[in-house]
């Protein structure tokens, strides 16, 4: 992620703080997903130092401190109203672009939902987590995969972020450095009645942040058009979520 991109996506998901976590289904879904798989292969009860990456309004934090003991979170966000989730959450908060920061020491866990596609070089920042775990520390992380937003895609919008990638991707940055316990996708559309209201989904969520230009009266109807064209089913409308996900303790 460029400094100018980050700029933008730190305004993006700044304006939409407020609406954000009532209007986010499909990343409460993940979050939810990725601590379920986290118990299903074997997770330890206790983390030590645990560090989130990106936690936003908070489904994931609420869901590690409601299943796991963790009695020295920190918490991540490029928005710096994210300290409302770490004050909430009893939790130190640190505040910018995670891969400028400093981490804390001896983590024994980073975790993330629905945030490294945001990165242009997950697998970077994936490098960065393996440098950053004790041995035995575990990493489980979520983002979207290629199919993420593909109606808006085929329509030629820039609004889908730039780290979209497959789970392998994921597994393959960290090969040799971990133990894989599991990787998974799931592609989920959700649907709305009209094209305009996808856009106002985008606006609450902030996931907009890389998209480039106004709207026009003339290019919000042709939008608007296209999309029903193209993809409209029984009087609705789909977008398409793409969460991929991986979990991984270090060796």
């Amino acid at each position: 992620m460029t400094a100018q991109l980050a700029d933008k996506v730190q305004r993006s998901f700044s304006r939409s703080f407020q609406t954000y976590n009532d209007t986010a289904s499909q990343q409460a879904w993940v979050a939810r997903k990725l601590v379920s798989e986290m118990r299903r292969v074997g997770a330890p009860n206790r983390f030590d130092v645990a560090f989130e990456l990106g936690c936003g309004t908070g489904h994931l934090t609420r869901l590690l401190r409601q299943n796991f003991d963790l009695p020295d979170l920190h918490l991540n966000d490029i928005a710096p109203q994210a300290r409302a989730t770490a004050d909430a959450e009893n939790a130190a908060f640190i505040d910018g672009d995670v891969r400028l920061v400093e981490w804390p020491a001896k983590l024994d866990l980073v975790a993330s939902a629905s945030m490294i596609q945001w990165m242009e070089d997950p697998a970077g920042l994936l490098q960065q987590v393996a440098e950053a775990l004790e041995p035995g520390g575990w990493l489980a992380i979520s983002g979207f995969g290629p199919l993420q937003y593909q109606e808006l895609a085929q329509i030629g919008s820039t609004a889908r972020a730039p780290g979209l990638c497959l789970p392998d991707t994921f597994a393959t940055a960290i090969d040799g450095q971990f133990k894989i316990l599991t990787v998974g996708q799931s592609v989920r559309p959700s649907y709305f009645d009209t094209p305009r209201d996808v856009l106002k989904h985008l606006r609450s969520t902030g996931v907009n942040g890389r998209a480039q230009g106004a709207w026009s009266r003339s290019t919000l109807a042709r939008f608007e058009a296209d999309y029903v064209q193209k993809f409209g089913t029984d009087g609705r409308v789909p977008l398409t979520y793409h969460p991929v996900w991986v979990i991984a303790e270090k060796r």
